[in-house]
């Protein structure tokens, strides 16, 4: 008779202990993008693409050009909007390409800003590709370029060094005295829409 006693109350207890965590499974509402766990691995996802996407672009030869991707004569980059910037996805050229192919497809919005030392040694940066505000989940990638006096601009007008001397450049030359003309810091910010 005692173990027939025993055997029911933990039947009894079994249940009472399921119900408990059936009960507590339904009260919450667990989706794959609840936890933050998966919105970081998301963000890392994004920005090691973006990482991954300025690296290869320097490899290839593709980021260096897209800063020189300048009209002097309107005084922004070349084929961009009204106001300067690329707004429908990345500039015409293989760097822009690559941007569109990595992030477009996948629905995932991104600006592209360069970053540099004005002559009174304070930072600036330009717009190059503007499409929206980042939303809170945004992740950035960096990357440095080097351009020198006699790199050459898009446009045929003439160097970057030229162009900086007659105002006519978004960025002012670091080393007015010597073969530098100053380190541009790429930086793509990258969101899912």
């Amino acid at each position: 008779m005692r173990g027939q006693a025993h055997t029911l109350e933990g039947f009894a207890a079994a249940v009472v202990l399921l119900s408990g965590v059936l009960f507590a499974l339904q009260a919450t509402a667990v989706t794959p993008l609840t936890a933050s766990t998966s919105n970081q691995h998301i963000e890392n996802q994004q920005g090691a693409v973006a990482e991954g996407t300025l690296a290869a672009a320097e490899a290839n030869g593709t980021l260096r050009p897209a800063l020189l991707y300048w009209n002097t004569s309107t005084e922004r980059f070349l084929g961009s909007g009204d106001d300067g910037v690329y707004a429908a996805g990345g500039p015409p050229i293989p760097f822009g390409g690559t941007l569109n192919e990595t992030f477009g497809e996948d629905r995932i919005a991104f600006n592209v800003e360069i970053g540099y030392r004005r002559a009174d040694g304070s930072r600036a940066r330009t717009r190059m590709v503007y499409m929206g505000s980042p939303s809170d989940n945004a992740v950035a990638a960096t990357r440095s370029v080097v351009l020198y006096d006699d790199d050459p601009l898009a446009d045929g007008s003439g160097n970057v060094s030229a162009a900086a001397e007659l105002g006519r450049f978004y960025a002012d030359d670091a080393d007015p005295d010597g073969p530098l003309f100053g380190v541009m810091e790429v930086r793509i910010v990258v969101w899912r829409i």
